[in-house]
């Protein structure tokens, strides 16, 4: 069984649509599949109906962008039923701070003496969804693309701490996030822990409820060595394990499906979801 939990589309900032991603997801022989967009499900019905017909499990889900101690903690949430108006109201609330977070972020790159400008970005947002990073990146490796090109480890420097663009998101509290998931029937789980900038705040994140850890996971230098390691904190301090691709399209190191992640964090997660309803 083939299972990616981690997929963005263009409803956040992925660069292709629900439908290409579910038709490629189809051609990867993908089983069971997230759809995970920043701070949005607006994709997750469309993808629920096209995935009828390739035989593919759609579990609705969302990422979301939180500070833990004045780190950037990214938190998964997975669902049976994303229409809590709970939920949703508090998506539209973040998806407004998120991009007005990305207009400062542009101000911050011209300052630093980047021709870049806002209607750049915005040609890179394909729906209604927050305006984040992912959009500045890809607005400045297609504006450089021809003139003076700049790889996406120079472009990603912009936004690391030092970087000339690099503006915290600090008004989503880790706590409130999870506790929003919980309150909504979702379950929630810390993404991708290698990234961590303290990668042993992590024991602090599980600490905080009983919630889920991404271990299987590709955009990690020591990949192996990493997956091993969050298998075994997993096992002690997390209810699951998931993982995915973090899938935003063809241009990543980490395509779709590619990442092995057994079924049975899958498995648990079903039973995890069934309870809370």
């Amino acid at each position: 069984m083939r299972i990616d939990l981690h997929v963005h589309t263009l409803e956040s900032d992925g660069s292709l649509t629900v439908e290409e991603v579910l038709n490629l997801a189809h051609t990867q022989d993908i089983n069971v599949l997230a759809i995970t967009d920043h701070e949005s499900t607006e994709g997750i019905s469309r993808a629920k109906k096209l995935a009828k017909h390739h035989n593919i499990e759609i579990i609705p889900g969302v990422e979301l962008l939180t500070n833990f101690q004045g780190e950037e903690v990214h938190l998964l949430g997975y669902f049976k039923d994303i229409s809590s108006s709970l939920l949703q109201t508090r998506l539209s609330e973040l998806r407004y701070q998120r991009t007005t977070l990305a207009y400062e972020m542009v101000k911050s790159l011209q300052k630093g003496g980047l021709a870049i400008e806002w209607k750049d970005v915005e040609r890179e947002v394909g729906s209604v969804g927050a305006v984040s990073k992912g959009h500045i990146m890809r607005a400045i490796y297609n504006r450089y693309s021809e003139i003076n090109p700049k790889s996406w480890q120079d472009i990603a420097a912009y936004f690391r701490p030092g970087g000339i663009a690099y503006l915290p998101y600090l008004k989503h509290r880790f706590e409130d996030a999870v506790d929003l998931i919980f309150n909504a029937g979702g379950l929630p789980v810390v993404a991708h822990p290698g990234l961590l900038r303290q990668p042993n705040i992590v024991f602090d994140l599980l600490r905080y409820r009983p919630i889920g850890l991404e271990v299987y996971y590709g955009y990690w230098e020591q990949q192996r060595s990493l997956i091993s390691y969050y298998a075994k904190v997993a096992a002690q301090f997390a209810l699951l394990a998931t993982g995915g691709s973090d899938y935003h399209g063809p241009f990543g190191q980490i395509q779709i499906g590619q990442m092995d992640v057994p079924v049975d964090g899958v498995n648990k997660l079903r039973i995890l979801l069934d309870r809370s309803l």
